[in-house]
Order: C-alpha cells, then sequence, then structure tokens
C-alpha cells in the first residue's frame, strides 16, 4: 500500500535545498528529453529481449541477433557444430553494430550447449551470449555455455495479489534456504518456504541472486548474465511456479536487480564482450569498480540504456516479479561511489558529483516501472539520502517509490557492539529511528543480509557472543542471553513501531539465527556450513529461538489493522535517565522501557482519553519473557478540559508494551 500521491519535494518548507532548484529543473529536463529520443512509449522502446539474442521465429526457424560493435565476425560454437567454426553458423552483420543469424528450425536441439565466438582486431575470444537466457556450468571442468532451453510455455494461474499494507519484506536468498548442505532450489523453496513466509505474517518475497552469477560466493551481486535466471537454483518455469505459487498465497514477489555493476569476467560475463572494455562500461578506470572487484555501466550510451531497460521489462513480464530492490544505487549516483563522503550537507550531493547519466537512468526505469506494471515496487539502496530519489519524476526526482533505510541497522549494530547499554541515548536512537526526509518513503529494518556477512554477526549473535552456542535452552539462566533476546525483541519492535512506510527481515533473523554468512569457498574448505538456514532452532520448543520467531509473528500481527502506519509517530515521552522512549502511532501507544533494571511502577503518561487495551508485551511468558505484565488488561483514561487524561503504567525493565486504544 502506497500512501495517495508522491511525496514532494517542498523547497518552500527546505530552505537550504531552495538553492539547488535549478538543478532539479534541468534533471527533470534532461530526463524528459532522454525518454522522447526513445519513442513515445518507454514500455515499447524497451523490448530488446524480444530482439536480441536466441529465439524461435514464427515460421520455426531459429533467430540469433546480437549487438556487438567492434567485433569483425561473430559465429555460434557448440554442440551442433563440434565446437568449431562453421560458414552455417555465421552470423551477417546487418548495421550498427547488429548482427543476425537464421537457421532452419532442425539445426538446433533443446539442451545443446553453446557460446558465442567473437573474431575482432588483433584477437578473437569465446563469450556468453549477453542477452542468453539460460547458463548452466559443467560440474566436471566448472566452465559455463549458454544451452538451448525450450520448455513448453507457463500457464499462469494467479494474479498478483493486491497490496493492501505496506510492504513488510522477507528477503531470502533461495540456494541457502534448506538446512541441509547443499544448493537449494525454486522447487524446494516454494515447498518448504513459502508457508514458512506467509505463517510468519510476511506479506512480500524479496528474491536475492536470481540473476545468474558465474561465483556462487559473490551473493548474486556479480552478474554475468542479466537475462537468465540461474540455473543452479533451476529451470526458469520452475522459477515461474514458485513467483505464481506466492501469488495464490497472498504475497507480492520483488527481486535485487543489479544494475550497479557488472562482473569482471570476460567468457561469463559482457566485459570486453566485443574485444574492447568500453562497449557497455566506461573506458579507463572509472570502468572498474575498485573496491568491488568488477565493472561500471556507462549510462549514458542508449545502446546500454537499452540494454538494462529491456532487462527490467523482461523480469517484470515473463517471470511476473512486481518490483525490484536496486542494488547499489549509491554507487551508481557518484562518480566516486559514495565513499569518504559523510552526506552531511547539501554541498556533499551536488558540485558535480553526482552521475547525472545514472540518475537519469534511475528516473527511466521508474518511469517504465509505473507504465509497464503500475503498482510495481522501486526500492533503492541507498545510503547517502539524495534529495529527491524517492520524489516524483516532474520534480526532478528519481521516481522511487521507497527508499531501504540504511542507518537504522548501523544504528543498532552500535548499540549491540560498540557502546554500553547504560549510555545507549533515547535521543539519538528516537532520531535515528524517524529520521528521514519528507520527500521520500522508507524500508526500516535491524538487520539484512548485509550486517550478517564474512566478518559479521547476526543481530542475536552480536548481543550474546559465545553463549549461543550453550545458554539458547529455555531456562538456562544466562544473563547475557537473558538481556540479547529482551534487546532482540525490543529492537524490532521499534523498528517496526517507527517504519516510515514499510519493513524488512532477512530470511532467519526473525528468530535470531546465530553465527555469520559464508558461501562455500577456497578459504573455508568448500563449507556449506554457513550457507544455510537452520530451521530446527526455530522448530523446537526447547529453544529460546522459538520464542523470539514467535513474538516477531505476534508483531506482524499488528499490521492486521495496518492504518497505524500511515500514522505520524507522536513522541509521548523520552527521558534519557530512566531509558523511556513512548510514542502513538495512530490507534497505537507504543511504550519501552530499555533499563537494565529499573521499572517503573504508577508511572504516568498523558494520552488521548478513551479505553486502551494492552495487545502486546515483549516480556510475556509465551515469548521466553518474565511474565511481569498481565495479558490483556484494559486501562481506562479519564478526559480533562483537553481530551486527555493520565494513564499509569508498570512497565518492567527491558520491556516494550503496546496498547491499542478501543474507544
Amino acid at each position: 500500500m502506497k500512501r495517495s500521491g508522491a511525496p514532494l519535494l517542498d523547497f518552500t518548507a527546505d530552505t537550504w535545498l531552495d538553492p539547488w532548484r535549478a538543478v532539479f529543473e534541468e534533471r527533470q529536463a534532461r530526463a524528459a528529453r532522454t525518454a522522447a529520443a526513445c519513442g513515445p512509449s518507454l514500455a515499447d522502446y524497451a523490448q530488446g529481449h524480444q530482439y536480441f539474442g536466441l529465439h524461435r521465429a514464427a515460421d520455426g526457424s531459429w533467430v540469433y541477433r546480437d549487438w556487438a560493435p567492434h567485433a569483425q565476425a561473430l559465429f555460434l560454437v557448440g554442440d551442433f557444430s563440434q565446437w568449431q567454426e562453421s560458414p552455417t553458423y555465421q552470423a551477417q552483420s546487418i548495421g550498427d553494430g547488429c548482427w543476425e543469424l537464421t537457421l532452419p528450425a532442425t539445426a538446433l536441439l533443446h539442451g545443446q550447449h553453446y557460446r558465442v565466438r567473437m573474431h575482432w582486431h588483433g584477437g578473437q575470444g569465446d563469450r556468453l551470449p549477453a542477452w542468453g537466457r539460460r547458463v548452466v556450468q559443467d560440474e566436471q571442468t566448472l566452465t559455463f555455455t549458454a544451452q538451448i532451453w525450450e520448455e513448453p510455455a507457463y500457464e499462469w494461474k494467479h494474479r498478483t495479489p493486491a497490496l493492501n499494507a505496506p510492504p513488510v519484506i522477507y528477503e531470502a536468498h533461495v540456494g541457502m534456504s534448506s538446512e541441509e548442505g547443499k544448493v537449494s532450489t525454486w522447487v524446494e523453496f516454494r515447498q518448504h518456504m513459502l508457508p514458512r513466509i506467509v505463517g510468519a505474517g510476511y506479506n512480500t518475497l524479496q528474491l536475492m541472486a536470481v540473476q545468474e552469477h558465474p561465483y556462487y560466493g559473490s551473493f548474486g551481486y556479480h552478474v554475468g548474465s542479466f537475462f537468465a535466471p540461474s540455473s543452479r537454483f533451476g529451470t526458469a518455469n520452475e522459477l515461474k511456479e514458485l513467483v505464481d505459487a506466492a501469488h495464490g498465497m497472498g504475497l507480492q514477489v520483488i527481486m535485487d536487480l543489479v544494475h550497479s555493476h557488472a562482473v569482471k569476467n570476460e567468457v561469463e560475463g559482457i566485459s570486453c564482450y566485443d574485444g574492447t572494455p568500453y562497449q557497455f562500461f566506461h573506458d579507463g578506470p572509472r570502468g572498474n569498480h575498485d573496491i568491488w572487484d568488477s565493472r561500471c555501466f556507462d549510462y549514458a550510451k542508449p545502446q546500454v540504456r537499452h540494454f538494462l531497460l529491456s532487462n527490467i521489462r523482461y523480469w517484470l513480464e515473463e517471470f511476473r516479479f512486481d518490483g525490484f530492490r536496486f542494488d547499489g544505487v549509491t554507487s551508481m549516483l557518484y562518480y566516486d561511489h559514495g565513499f569518504g563522503a559523510g552526506f552531511g550537507s547539501y554541498d556533499d550531493y551536488f558540485h558535480g558529483r553526482t552521475d547525472e547519466d545514472a540518475l537519469t537512468y534511475l528516473t527511466l526505469a521508474t518511469q517504465l516501472m509505473d507504465e509497464w506494471k503500475p503498482g510495481s515496487l522501486a526500492i533503492a539502496e541507498d545510503v547517502s539520502g539524495l534529495p529527491g530519489l524517492c520524489a516524483p519524476r516532474e520534480q526532478g526526482g528519481c521516481g522511487f517509490h521507497y527508499r531501504l533505510a540504511m542507518g537504522i541497522p548501523d544504528m543498532w549494530f552500535k548499540c549491540a557492539e560498540d557502546i554500553r547499554e547504560e549510555d545507549w541515548h533515547m535521543g539519538w536512537i528516537w532520531g535515528e529511528l524517524t529520521g528521514r526526509r519528507a520527500d521520500e518513503r522508507v524500508i526500516s529494518y535491524v538487520e539484512s543480509h548485509d550486517q550478517a556477512m564474512v566478518g559479521g554477526k547476526s543481530f542475536l549473535f552480536a548481543l550474546t557472543d559465545d553463549s549461543i552456542y550453550h545458554s539458547m535452552h529455555r531456562g538456562s539462566g544466562d544473563l547475557r542471553v537473558e538481556r540479547a533476546i529482551a534487546l532482540h525483541k525490543m529492537a524490532r519492535l521499534a523498528t517496526l513501531g517507527t517504519a516510515g512506510h514499510g519493513y524488512l527481515n532477512f530470511m532467519g533473523n526473525e528468530f535470531g539465527h546465530p553465527e555469520w554468512i559464508d558461501f562455500p569457498r577456497e578459504g573455508n574448505g568448500w563449507s556449506y556450513t554457513h550457507a544455510r538456514r537452520l530451521w530446527s532452532l526455530r522448530d523446537r520448543a526447547d529453544l529460546r529461538f522459538q520464542a523470539l520467531g514467535d513474538f516477531d509473528g505476534a508483531m506482524m500481527k499488528l499490521l492486521g489493522d495496518a492504518a497505524w502506519m500511515n500514522a505520524s509517530c507522536d513522541m509521548i515521552a523520552e527521558h534519557n535517565a530512566d531509558k523511556t522512549l513512548v510514542w502513538k502511532r495512530g490507534d497505537l501507544l507504543f511504550a519501552f522501557n530499555f533499563h537494565g533494571h529499573q521499572s517503573l511502577v504508577d508511572w504516568e503518561l498523558h494520552v488521548p482519553a478513551g479505553t486502551w487495551q494492552l495487545v502486546l508485551d515483549s516480556d510475556a511468558t509465551p515469548f521466553d519473557g518474565h511474565g511481569r505484565v498481565e495479558a490483556g488488561q484494559v486501562c481506562e483514561v479519564k478526559a480533562n478540559a483537553n481530551g486527555y487524561g493520565i494513564m499509569k503504567l508498570y512497565l518492567p525493565s527491558r520491556t516494550a508494551l503496546v496498547w491499542r486504544k478501543k474507544g
């Protein structure tokens, strides 16, 4: 559910932004010019996937087309040609750097493997087709080839469900979703994970690592084949069946879209595709992302924009995804990829630091999504908070529907790892939870996959340290675990209760998944130990992980009537010495006591008069708490002259309570 109308840039209210008004006007004009050059419809323009690559023609023949402007000759080589060049499989130049090959219907067979062999001035090389839709790795040689794959047309059964609540996103990686030490599949995820996600109360599934990537350990972020769903998880139809089943269960499905960079691999990717480093990417140092060890797209090139925009329509059209989390947006936006700047003033966003070509591309991307699939979700992974990122395109904004509130997990992990609990500052925590631009919608979260990557920890692990290995059974009495359990629940509830417009959780972290994430690699002996999810911890009644998962589910039930999330967060009380935060939002009252040992008795709060009922208690015994507050109790608040009254609360230490106004 998006709020009616897009948030607007208010130059009058934001006087610090007003001097830059002309920049936004030029951005709007630039994007409009670029879109106009694409024709009357971006959706019609973004159909390169229907033209390029290998296709069956209407008469049954095969047609292969490619864009390789610096190639001097182009062949298909594969099983059908004994991997040798043959005039039969040689494409012809058709102008504008494009090549075309037509073959009889029987020339290629389902399951055959192939590559594109190009000749260029001074050399030659094999490539996977840039527009290829299936890429596979040989288990023996570990080499990658494209594969001819003719599945029956998938028959869709379900429509995209209407999202009548804010997006509550379950971020998931299919390959590591099983408890077994292996790469899990689309089919297994559909069968085993979808019921868990729906049962946990989430309404949006975000799939990671969908686009084919040669190195599994890259978490899917070093993409080689942009139009190929990763075959290590199964076939295209199996992915479609997963999306279809999710729709039938009431879930919208979005995917991580990596248009911020590409893998450096030349055979398994599009780097130096036609023999030049600058076909898809910038030439020279600007074409390399040194920190990510990858290639950077040249968004000024019409052919590159066409490739990427067609990629957007392809995933929306072919697999019926409902939107994207655009990965690495900060890296796209700035010439220095966002490193080395604190973004503490508007000067950090302007003065020639922003890559206007990338910004124009992103603006066209959101325009295409709104045109091709109205209601689809465009979420920006941006830590910089660029003004206008989520503002309307008509104002010179980029048109994203949401931005990830990446400062919130940073805040929680600083609390867990760097700041003594008694030094947690309530005003700072409140500011981090609620600080956002008026012209943007944000997705809030405690932790995504990022925090637990190699060298990091899950939030619960950061709080418990090695106690997580021996003291997570019920009744353990370990004080470190007691503290961690309480704060894990409170952090999540505070984040959801202040969430601007949506919420996100990474697979398994709802029950406090231990340790870190690490994919099989030479450095860990090719182990799957940390590339899986330990669902047995969640399912065992004798472990405290189950209580955390149950609390997350109870928290999600607050979204059964999600109107409160459209209301502002109105501070009722903030007291740093007592470590308390209380706020009202819609018909809910959130009361938090972060103090390690001080409970508050008959604590007086000035709240709207009426009947208030306790609807959630983080300290309740079903959630492995101490049960110090009577469940479901009702408080009658009598009105004074201004319609408010005094509510007296018992608020135990390290406890959060949620009250709902009944009348």
